[in-house]
């Protein structure tokens, strides 16, 4: 059977390198800051070990768009089609390539999968008649299945389905023991190289070498309240050898990768594991580069020494919070001795670039709570820093609380996202968010060029190497606009009903 495997991105999150940064004689790739599609990526080696053929489609590369897919369609004719997506935000996208493929390919089946699909498999049925089914969770088992029982979908557990009218949803699909016995993903059939950037929405160069994602577990047991991670995991973690990823490790490194992030929820789960990794990389004298996420309460933090022996120059840290009673709210289960701990920790030991994420707009949250957040990242070591609003999601504690309060009404509103400061009474007017937003940055910026003039200047010269004056002059003034995106936030249904922009509040 000839699949076509489609990622369909949200156009937010991704930018096209500018002609005077792209490579001399690299004229057949498009160079992409942003990273790569790891799921179709996965999927294509293993449903091609089934007898199939595959053919990928990225849609930040500017042909990939849904007019030349739908070409390739007509022309090729698939025997199924998969189109892979994130979350709420690309969803509309989704929609309309599904819709569009559906009129191309009216008898072609167009299965769709990720993590909003498995949380809204039923929904989405419902809301699109043009998409035949949803594969629910991991892929590598449930597609070459559902292939094989394409006359008897019913047979396929995680699928959802349409039988006339009746969307059917098949037993679960038992997670995935064995991570070892798939095939390394496909890095070699897009046209695109995809460059090392800062992390999420930030158009920041980190370097020009040749760039990819690796993932080595699967998972995260903890239970942040903004987060779906755990629920779509079923609160478990999973991890590969070590052996099958130095393989993969060994394979990138032979075929000129140089810089590697690991995309895992959480890599410093486990202390052997990660010394034996660590010291196969030496041992194989692999050249590359990494980076990779982690909690600053994990016991694996005391591997930082060998880590760094092993050239990881990147680690960042979900801090969120400057305050513990925000982090509490936001139930973090750490506390501000860990965070300041860990990223000493990381600084003293030599990791190059020490990243931040923080979270603002938090329920009970106050403006100089958010400030003593700003102060509490200009104390801490760090590199490079993001403060993004905390958004509602749907699989994520914080909905299901939201839903509680009457403030979502979840039948009505699944397919949304909204910026909780939009909606929730408990917290900050997002005007005031972002004035206060602003005021920290102002204060972060003013302390880290008084107080740490040499790390600073470290920093910029880095981003100097591949960015131009105006670039990163429009990086860091990025705080002080509000960024127009391609799909707003919403708002829940009554509150449009009732003609409302902005949730009713107290008199204080």
């Amino acid at each position: 059977m000839k699949v076509f495997l489609i990622y369909i991105r949200d156009e937010d999150y991704y930018n096209i390198l500018p002609e005077k940064l792209r490579k001399k004689n690299n004229d057949d790739c498009v160079e992409i800051m942003a990273f790569p599609p790891l799921g179709i990526q996965t999927l294509a080696p293993v449903i091609r070990g089934h007898g199939h053929e595959v053919t990928m489609y990225d849609t930040c590369h500017p042909e990939m768009k849904e007019e030349h897919i739908e070409l390739d369609v007509k022309e090729v004719n698939p025997d199924v089609i998969a189109l892979s997506f994130l979350s709420t935000t690309s969803y509309l996208v989704m929609k309309s390539m599904a819709e569009r493929l559906k009129k191309a390919a009216p008898k072609t089946p167009l299965i769709v999968g990720g993590a909003f699909a498995t949380a809204n498999a039923v929904q989405i049925l419902n809301d699109a008649p043009y998409i035949d089914c949803v594969g629910r969770g991991e892929g590598e088992e449930l597609i070459p299945d559902y292939l094989d029982n394409l006359d008897n979908p019913g047979t396929v557990r995680g699928l959802t389905w349409r039988l006339n009218d009746e969307v059917i949803d098949n037993p679960v699909r038992a997670l995935i023991k064995d991570l070892d016995k798939f095939p390394y993903p496909d890095r070699k059939s897009l046209p695109i190289e995809y460059i090392e950037s800062m992390p999420l929405d930030v158009p920041a160069v980190l370097s020009l070498d040749r760039f990819c994602t690796m993932q080595t577990t699967r998972g995260c047991p903890f239970k942040c309240i903004y987060c779906d991670i755990p629920t779509l995991a079923q609160g478990r973690w999973r991890s590969r050898s070590p052996e099958h990823v130095l393989g993969e490790m060994q394979q990138l490194h032979d075929e000129g990768y140089r810089s590697i992030y690991l995309t895992d929820d959480h890599f410093l789960m486990q202390r052997k594991r990660i010394e034996a990794i660590c010291n196969g990389i030496i041992d194989r004298k692999l050249e590359f580069h990494w980076g990779c996420e982690g909690r600053v309460d994990s016991v694996a933090v005391d591997e930082l020494p060998l880590m760094v022996k092993a050239n990881c120059n990147f680690l960042a840290f979900g801090v969120e919070a400057g305050t513990q009673k925000v982090l509490d709210r936001l139930n973090k289960n750490q506390t501000l001795e860990q965070i300041e701990n860990a990223i000493n920790q990381a600084k003293k030991h030599g990791i190059e670039t020490a990243h931040g994420f923080f979270l603002i707009g938090s329920p009970d949250e106050t403006f100089n709570d958010i400030i003593e957040s700003f102060k509490f990242a200009a104390r801490l070591r760090l590199d490079t820093f993001g403060f993004n609003r905390l958004c509602a999601y749907r699989g994520t504690p914080l909905w299901q609380e939201y839903v509680d309060r009457g403030i979502i009404e979840d039948e009505r509103d699944w397919h949304k996202w909204f910026k909780c400061s939009d909606i929730d009474p408990t917290i900050l007017p997002s005007e005031v968010v972002h004035q206060a937003r602003k005021k920290g940055y102002i204060k972060l910026f003013g302390y880290l060029a008084l107080h740490r003039p040499m790390a600073t200047y470290r920093l910029l010269r880095k981003f100097g190497r591949y960015m131009t004056a105006s670039d990163i002059f429009t990086l860091l003034w990025s705080p002080f606009r509000k960024k127009a995106l391609t799909r707003k936030p919403e708002l829940p249904e009554w509150m449009i009903e009732q003609g409302l922009d902005a949730p009713i509040r107290e008199a204080s």
